[in-house]
């Protein structure tokens, strides 16, 4: 078994009070996230950062009604620094949801022979799920490190983990 860790989101406009998608739990999260992927890069796991990167007009904005979020070369759209990517990780520019749709994702993964994910990050029932979906799609086994997660709110949090747990075949640890 390869692993690697997903960092989901975790940028500035997700974590940060008052943030135009603020999931206030995030911050709640960065202790565990944080130690987490230190532990990972002292055994040579791959830490791999998945980042929502839109353009200022991105369309996403109006067709599912979010506030512009994460646009690139914006203070928002960069990680959060107590969970700063260093030298070896790895940075994933999303437009959507999922980190694998239109994305390098995929192909970096089967470079690093990964089969196993470990995900984290924000938010449980949106972002994390359809990125765990796509992964088990594609036959990656898939861990979703239920302290590392934070949804927008509780019941949005836990039927986002029953979901993965049930539909998606995740594992919830």
């Amino acid at each position: 078994m390869r692993e690697a860790i997903l960092v989901i989101d975790m940028l500035n406009d997700f974590v940060k009070e008052g943030a135009p998608l603020e999931v206030p739990d995030t911050r709640k999260i960065i202790p565990f996230i944080k130690k987490t992927i230190e532990d990972a890069r002292k055994k040579g796991v791959p830490v791999i950062y998945v980042c929502d990167s839109h353009e200022p007009e991105d369309p996403e904005f109006k067709r599912f009604g979010w506030p512009p979020h994460a646009v690139k070369g914006t203070k928002g759209a960069e990680v959060v620094e107590e969970l700063k990517p260093e030298e070896g990780d790895i940075i994933v520019e999303k437009k959507t949801y999922s980190g694998f749709y239109n994305t390098n994702l995929d192909e970096i993964l089967k470079k690093l022979n990964v089969d196993t994910l470990k995900l984290t990050g924000c938010v449980t029932h949106i972002c994390v799920l359809f990125t765990a979906s796509d992964a088990s799609l594609r036959g990656y086994n898939v861990i979703v490190l239920k302290d590392g997660i934070a949804g927008l709110s509780r019941e949005d949090h836990e039927a986002g983990l029953r979901i993965m747990k049930n539909v998606i075949g995740a594992k919830i640890e």
